[in-house]
């Protein structure tokens, strides 16, 4: 048997049940993730793993597999559906083609400010947003933060809207992230996450948008000399089980997994705050040059993108207003 082959089967292996019972009758779900193991959102898992085997005294472990191991962020979500995986992080805005009414998380300028963000996601309308796409084999656990996206680019800075035409920016596969790049003047262009490196440096795309921690342990900065903090979108990431493995699981591993993972979403959004700063302050260091654009052009930009969907989407509108009107 060839190398290739063998990588693959054991790949199989590790995969085939993504909530499977282990020697002994421990319950071991596999969490699969495609962000490296300095990111805050994976220690924020290796938390999670760890509140889950304190809190079923070895009952129930939760196994991570970080770096894109398993697969790129959509290729993860699919193995969720079949359950082949137990659990993933992925962003509210690849959920959005599953659940539609995700994709009002993924609006630029739709939070006033952290605590707002924050009071939603906390309150009935969040917790409703998290099940949305149950339907589609996919169930929420929490909201971890991911701070706010901002532009990085190549060749020059982006000051203001009319910075971005003519240039190739790398999106989320997501419509709302791709038209709020259109409504911005620039050229979207959708890249797996892992590609994206080398897509910088190729010239495929001429820049990115994410936060802070993102775009510094990625290394794109190395890339990627100018980072435009306008702060368009603040998207969540959300902790996300297949609905064939929640099924197989007690009433109790349910709730040993549910409160853990609420515990580290708490845990989760305080080393966040911590990590942009020191994330900011290292790229700094590498001669990266960090600019703070007025937002004003950028919020009028984008004033069309909650018009169109206010007459083409009535039902979604009214999502987003009832978030504008939150506490």
């Amino acid at each position: 048997m060839t190398q290739k082959p063998i990588v693959l089967f054991v790949l199989f292996l590790i995969i085939l049940i993504g909530g499977c019972k282990g020697p002994g009758g421990v319950r071991v779900i596999k969490l699969g993730h495609g962000l490296g193991i300095t990111h805050p959102v994976h220690e924020a898992m290796e938390f999670l793993a760890q509140r889950v085997e304190e809190k079923s005294k070895g009952e129930m472990i939760v196994k991570i597999y970080p770096n894109q191991q398993l697969g790129s962020e959509r290729e993860l979500v699919e193995l969720l559906q079949i359950g082949s995986l137990g659990m993933t992080k992925v962003s509210s805005a690849i959920l959005e083609s599953f659940a539609p009414k995700l994709q009002v998380l993924s609006f630029p300028y739709l939070f006033r400010d952290d605590e707002h963000r924050e009071n939603v996601l906390k309150s009935e309308i969040g917790k409703n947003l998290l099940l949305e796409s149950q339907e589609f084999w996919l169930r929420g656990l929490c909201y971890y933060d991911a701070g706010k996206r901002s532009f990085y680019t190549k060749s020059k800075p982006i000051e203001s809207p009319e910075d971005l035409k003519g240039l190739k920016i790398r999106t989320m596969e997501s419509n709302t992230a791709i038209n709020m790049v259109k409504s911005f003047g620039g050229s979207p262009t959708p890249v797996s996450y892992g590609e994206l490196y080398t897509a910088l440096q190729q010239g495929i795309v001429d820049g990115a948008e994410n936060n802070p921690p993102s775009l510094y342990t990625s290394r794109h900065y190395e890339v990627c000399k100018f980072y435009s903090i306008n702060e368009h979108t603040a998207v969540p990431d959300i902790m996300v089980i297949s609905t064939k493995v929640w099924a197989l699981l007690s009433e109790q591993e349910k709730q040993w997994l549910q409160e853990a993972a609420d515990e580290s979403a708490t845990y989760q959004y305080k080393i966040w705050a911590e990590s942009v700063e020191e994330s900011l302050e290292e790229m700094k260091k590498a001669g990266v040059t960090i600019l703070y654009p007025d937002q004003e052009s950028f919020r009028n930009s984008v004033e069309s993108m909650y018009e169109g969907v206010k007459v083409s989407q009535p039902e979604l509108y009214e999502v987003i207003q009832q978030i504008r009107n939150h506490d």
